[in-house]
This record gives structure tokens, C-alpha cells and sequence, in this order.
């Protein structure tokens, strides 16, 4: 028997995948149902889901960034209005999708999907692929970072970040509160901030435009920009010629 939880801020929309589910009671036991991100990472916590229901667009923080908490999410089916452009961005990785409103039959064909599959790669492999395809056709992830410390998230507003520093398989978020650890790239936050307003000057340094002071030479070919707070951030020669194409000089 087959364990799943539905996450979606639509009374409605967990009404319809309710009923839908019913068809498969021999097969699947639903555990629970939760309307936000943040109700839906406790219940994934305690509850080790092998099948997740999963709006996109919800209060608080996205079907996404949630994803991006749980250290090994289960399998997921979408069911979301959002856009088919974006959903085709991502479906080769989830197990499906559903588009609302959808059908029972079309609900169905999900469901078997997933009972019928086995995945060449593990499940949180696929979900790794799936948020680094999505998170850029998300608007979200260009005003916040959702980060998880210890038993609490913290949602980091862009604009409040200072710079980001690569920290062996994660990246520091430092900001005038204090650092946290997101287990992402730098490559990713590279693709994924606005590049108007961040730069990476250096392999291992991405930094906010607006929080720079001066830039000083510093040994050959190389600077450093100081920030506001006082910090130095080395800038290597290719991420000077960026610096200055951003700053018009």
C-alpha cells in the first residue's frame, strides 16, 4: 500500500483529487491533506509520503521551494494551473502532471503512471533535476531564498543580501542578519538572480551590486570590491570585465 499526501491551498482542488483517489484505495491510503508549503514540509517530515499531490502557486513559499527542504522528497504529481509552458519544462522529470482542471481519466493515467514506474534514477535525483529546470520560470526565485535552519525556514528577501560565498557543496547567503547555508550552486544563484543587480566576480563570489563601495586594485589583475559592511571580496579579471559592463565603466 502506497502512502500520499495532498498539498494544495484549493479546498476544492483537494476535494476533486479526494474523491479521484478513491478509485485506488486498494493501492494508495491517503495520510493527509495540507494547504501551504510550510504544513505540507511537517506533514512530508513526519509522515514519509511515497506520493505527493502538489500545487505550484501557494501562500508562503511555492510547491518548489518546499521541494528544495525536504532532504528526500518522494515522487510528486503537479496538479496546477500553471502555465503549460513552464510545466513542459519540467515534466520529463516528475512523475506527471495535471493541469486543472483535469479529468478523472486523465487523473487516473497519473496515478497509474506512478504505480507503474520505476524510475531509473532515485526519486530525489529526479526532484535535484526538476528545481534546477523549474526555479528559473519561477518569479519567486528572483525576490527571496528560502532556507532551512534547523527545524525552521527562513524566507531571505533578495534585496537584503549582501553576497554569496561558495562553502564546499553549499553556498552562504550572508546578509546584515547573519549567513545561511543553501544547499545549492553558485551556478545556480549565477542563472537565477537578476544579473542587473548581482554579479560574480569571482568563482567562488557573487555580489550585490548596490552594496559596493569602491573597487580596489589588488595584486596583478586583480581586485577587490569592498561593501558596505566592510567586507572584501576578491574580483577576478574576468569578473572585473563583468563588473565593469554592468556598472558602465
Amino acid at each position: 500500500m502506497k502512502r500520499a499526501l495532498i498539498i494544495d491551498d484549493e479546498p476544492l482542488a483537494r476535494m476533486v483529487v479526494m474523491e479521484y483517489l478513491l478509485g485506488f484505495k486498494d493501492e494508495i491510503e491517503l495520510i493527509g491533506e495540507c494547504n501551504d508549503g510550510f504544513e505540507g514540509l511537517k506533514a512530508i517530515q513526519q509522515h514519509q509520503p511515497d506520493l505527493v499531490f502538489l500545487d505550484i502557486q501557494m501562500p508562503k513559499i511555492t510547491g518548489f521551494e518546499m521541494l528544495e527542504l525536504v532532504e528526500n522528497p518522494p515522487a510528486v504529481i503537479f496538479a496546477t494551473a500553471f502555465d503549460e509552458y513552464a510545466i513542459k519544462a519540467f515534466e520529463a522529470h516528475a512523475v506527471d502532471y495535471l493541469l486543472k482542471p483535469f479529468s478523472k481519466d486523465r487523473f487516473n493515467k497519473a496515478v497509474e503512471k506512478f504505480l507503474a514506474s520505476a524510475p531509473q534514477k532515485p526519486i530525489a535525483k529526479q526532484t535535484e533535476e526538476l528545481l534546477e529546470t523549474a526555479a528559473t520560470q519561477s518569479a519567486s526565485q528572483h525576490e527571496r531564498i528560502v532556507v532551512k535552519t534547523g527545524t525552521k525556514v527562513k524566507i531571505i528577501p533578495v534585496a537584503d543580501v549582501e553576497y554569496l560565498m561558495a562553502d564546499d557543496d553549499y553556498v552562504s547567503v550572508i546578509t546584515k542578519d547573519g549567513s545561511y547555508l543553501k544547499n545549492k550552486t553558485m551556478s545556480f544563484f549565477e542563472q537565477t538572480l537578476d544579473s542587473r543587480k548581482f554579479v560574480r566576480v569571482h568563482r567562488s563570489y557573487i555580489i550585490a551590486i548596490e552594496q559596493i563601495t569602491r573597487i580596489d586594485p589588488y595584486e596583478k589583475d586583480a581586485h577587490l570590491a569592498i561593501l558596505k559592511s566592510g567586507a572584501k571580496i576578491p574580483v577576478s579579471k574576468t569578473g572585473y570585465v563583468k563588473l565593469k559592463q554592468v556598472l558602465g565603466i
